[in-house]
């Protein structure tokens, strides 16, 4: 069964235009409520959270009237971490849990994801049957059956808790932390848990009005974070985004570890401590060549699994492993959580300094990258370029020209007409000649 609302990280667009409509948003709960009431009982209840977005009040409302519509009873979180709706839909014994959030996206786009009674993500299955639900006539509950809603007051507090457990009694004295929150999910969360583990706190972007999300900081704009690193002499910074399901780390200088790097030290020292399941890591086809090569040199395994955090968390299940990734730095650690947790990964790395004893710029770069580089080329909307013979034979010939020497990848957009290309190598020149030449011909056709 299709999928058409659904990508690769649920339901995504800018606010006020489809999908992402309130009107859709109040259906798209109404057959969620439906999915999960399908045995009929009447105790169902779900969990909404959201980060700091102007549109999240609308969206929140009219799930809210979706979902009671079927009978199921509503707990609003208000403004937390993705990462603590998979936490609470498992701990409040709820049936679903929902994150109204377009994660590093600008403050115009919001999105839907949605967690299962066990806090992982949908599958590709269950989500397409909620579009099938969402196409027929939803049946909705009799009058007296209608769903309550209530707004939760310690639902931060449960995540704060359990995102400090995860260091047992380590502390974080002595260390000078700048965390960029990207004004969004965790602007609380994030400044009290490194407070309350010890750390000398600099807080940034942690004042949101619903359109300053992303906005020149966080994890895709750590130039904010990195000039403040240095100005108050920081050990360390960590930048988040909206969302705060993602990292990047930043050492004493300002200089940025990615997920590759983040992932790549956890695996090294979880493998030689007897605790990386698997000996293996999960990352996505855009990881590093270098990341491999790396893993490799330490008898560590690599699988790769498609582009999206949730496929990632679908291979660790699969082969019970423990560690996985991507390299924009959602990083997967299902000893302590259902789905990536930036603020989680940023305590391990911490946790790692004080260990070691060793600064953040011994730590944030473990293995030298491949050259990597990536380019978008559109396409004409309904377009299917990587059909034309033409397109073909240059990735063939891009393909035989890297053998040996590198990879190449090419990936169409989930949510856009582009396709993706993608190439790594250590001749610089070869590199951009081959991505180039891959562009050329997708646009040309």
């Amino acid at each position: 069964m299709a999928r058409k609302l659904f990508g690769t990280d649920g339901v995504r667009g800018r606010a006020n235009t489809h999908p992402m409509t309130a009107e859709i948003a109040m259906r798209l709960g109404a057959a969620a409520g439906r999915f999960f009431r399908r045995d009929g009982s009447a105790a169902h209840r779900v969990v909404i959270g959201k980060d700091t977005r102007l549109s999240g009040y609308m969206f929140e409302n009219a799930m809210t009237a979706g979902f009671t519509s079927t009978g199921m009873n509503v707990l609003l979180l208000g403004p937390v971490p993705t990462p603590a709706v998979g936490l609470l839909v498992s701990s409040m014994r709820a049936d679903v849990g929902v994150m109204i959030s377009a994660s590093h996206n600008p403050h115009v786009d919001n999105g839907i994801k949605f967690f299962g009674p066990d806090g992982f993500k949908l599958s590709d299955e269950a989500e397409a049957e909620i579009e099938s639900i969402m196409e027929g006539e939803i049946t909705l509950a009799a009058a007296d059956n209608i769903g309550r809603a209530k707004r939760i007051d310690d639902g931060l507090f449960r995540y704060v808790e359990r995102v400090k457990s995860t260091l047992g009694t380590l502390t974080l004295d002595g260390l000078k932390v700048v965390v960029d929150c990207a004004n969004g999910a965790a602007y609380r969360a994030a400044p009290q848990v490194l407070w309350e583990l010890g750390a000398d706190v600099v807080a940034i972007g942690n004042a949101p009005d619903g359109k300053n999300i992303n906005l020149d900081c966080g994890s895709t704009s750590t130039g904010q974070a990195s000039a403040k690193v240095r100005e108050v002499c920081a050990d360390v910074g960590i930048c988040l985004d909206g969302d705060a399901d993602r990292i990047m780390i930043l050492d004493e200088t300002g200089a940025v570890a990615d997920g590759d790097q983040i992932m790549g030290l956890f695996a090294s020292r979880w493998a030689a401590e007897g605790r990386l399941r698997g000996n293996a890591l999960v990352a996505t086809v855009m990881s590093n060549l270098g990341l491999e090569r790396y893993l490799q040199g330490h008898g560590i395994g690599l699988h790769r699994t498609a582009v999206g955090d949730r496929y990632v968390v679908e291979a660790m299940r699969a082969g019970n492993f423990n560690l996985g990734g991507e390299q924009s730095g959602h990083i997967v650690m299902t000893d302590y959580a259902t789905t990536g947790d930036g603020l989680l990964a940023g305590l391990q790395f911490l946790a790692e300094m004080k260990r070691t004893g060793r600064p953040a710029s011994e730590l944030r770069q473990v293995f030298d990258p491949v050259p990597q580089l990536l380019k978008n080329a559109t396409y004409v909307e309904g377009g299917a370029p990587l059909d034309n013979g033409a397109v073909q034979s240059a990735i063939s010939e891009a393909e035989a020209r890297l053998a040996g020497h590198g990879r190449l990848l090419i990936r169409k957009s989930g949510t856009e007409p582009l396709i993706r290309v993608m190439a790594e190598c250590e001749d610089e020149g070869l590199l951009t000649q081959v991505v180039e030449d891959v562009v050329r011909a997708v646009e040309a056709a």
